[in-house]
């Protein structure tokens, strides 16, 4: 994990606070989930960076340093942004092609906080989206220049899709967990074992990449072969959770809703990359970083919207936000 501007607004945020608590509902985030994102930050920079007293909690002097250099750089930063804006809009453009920009998913939650957040920084860009069940067509799409930016997943350690030439950044790597009907007798624990739902009937949403696979060999090592994996529609999926027929593999930030519920798999057996490619020569490539920053809010927010995977974050700080690797395809 690399430091970027968004640690910075973190820590400033927790210090203007005095409070971890206040600060996370500054920032629309839940406590757990600043929390984990604090620890994080400090093991970046090797120490921590807040202590607490009677009245709340105060910067260590590595912590007043941090503060001291972030309060220089992120005004430094939001004016140069303003400035460059100014000089392009000025000339009719943003960057190389700032009139437009396209951003492709397969990872529905994400693009519509970054949506969100690209029209709130951006309010003169035009956006549109491209959505795909395949995150090998979105990539092949993003290379044609036929979309400039595209989130897609992948299970587990597996790489990006095979497109020459592509940049890749994770987002944050996920748990895979089950949905259940609120009846289901399972739906009340705090996480199952693959072994108790080996008689289940299974459902996804469909995709390429190898999760089929990998969900198979999980079920083998947790000593059962799946009867089927059903790969249809949201839609579908939820009802056939509802009706009893299946159970739903899922992301933890599944949007609570009557009658569901997502529930964690003991000891992870399934993992899920979030990632953000373009093309480093495309048009829009000189918004990278305010891209990449903007899709690591929005990643934030979901988990913000998901009370059970903020808890369930708390006690496993391994996964959820890891800053911005860079992996090639």
């Amino acid at each position: 994990m690399e430091l970027e501007l968004r640690h910075l607004r973190i820590v400033c945020a927790v210090a203007d606070a005095g409070s971890i608590t206040k600060a996370a509902g500054n920032l629309g985030l839940a406590q757990p989930a600043l929390t984990a994102q604090l620890q994080r930050i400090e093991r970046v920079l090797g120490g921590v960076m807040f202590e607490r007293d009677r009245t709340g909690i105060r910067p260590t002097p590595l912590g007043e340093l941090v503060l001291a250099r972030a309060r220089l750089l992120l005004p430094a930063v939001s004016g140069l942004q303003e400035e460059a804006a100014r000089f392009s809009n000025s000339n009719g453009r943003i960057g190389e092609d700032p009139a437009s920009l396209t951003i492709g998913s397969a990872t529905g939650h994400l693009l519509g906080r970054l949506l969100h957040h690209l029209t709130a920084v951006y309010p003169g860009m035009r956006v549109t989206t491209q959505v795909s069940w395949s995150a090998d067509e979105l990539a092949a799409m993003v290379a044609d220049g036929r979309i400039d930016y595209t989130i897609v997943g992948v299970c587990g350690d597996a790489p990006p899709p095979a497109q020459p030439g592509l940049t890749w950044r994770v987002l944050g790597t996920d748990p895979v967990f089950v949905l259940l009907a609120a009846d289901h007798p399972l739906a009340d624990s705090p996480a199952v074992d693959l072994a108790q739902l080996a008689t289940e009937q299974w459902g996804a949403t469909p995709g390429d990449g190898c999760f089929a696979d990998c969900f198979a060999a999980a079920c083998g090592r947790a000593g059962f072969t799946p009867s089927t994996l059903y790969e249809t529609d949201v839609v579908s999926c939820i009802d056939m959770v509802e009706s009893g027929d299946a159970v739903v593999l899922c992301q933890p930030v599944f949007r609570e809703m009557p009658g569901v519920v997502a529930v964690p798999i003991e000891g992870v057996p399934l993992k899920w990359r979030h990632l953000i490619g373009w093309h480093p020569d495309g048009p829009a490539a000189g918004l990278a970083n305010q891209v990449i920053e903007l899709a690591g809010l929005a990643y934030l927010d979901s988990i913000a919207r998901s009370p059970r995977y903020t808890d369930w974050l708390a006690g496993n700080p391994q996964y959820g936000a890891e800053g911005a690797t860079t992996v090639r395809s």
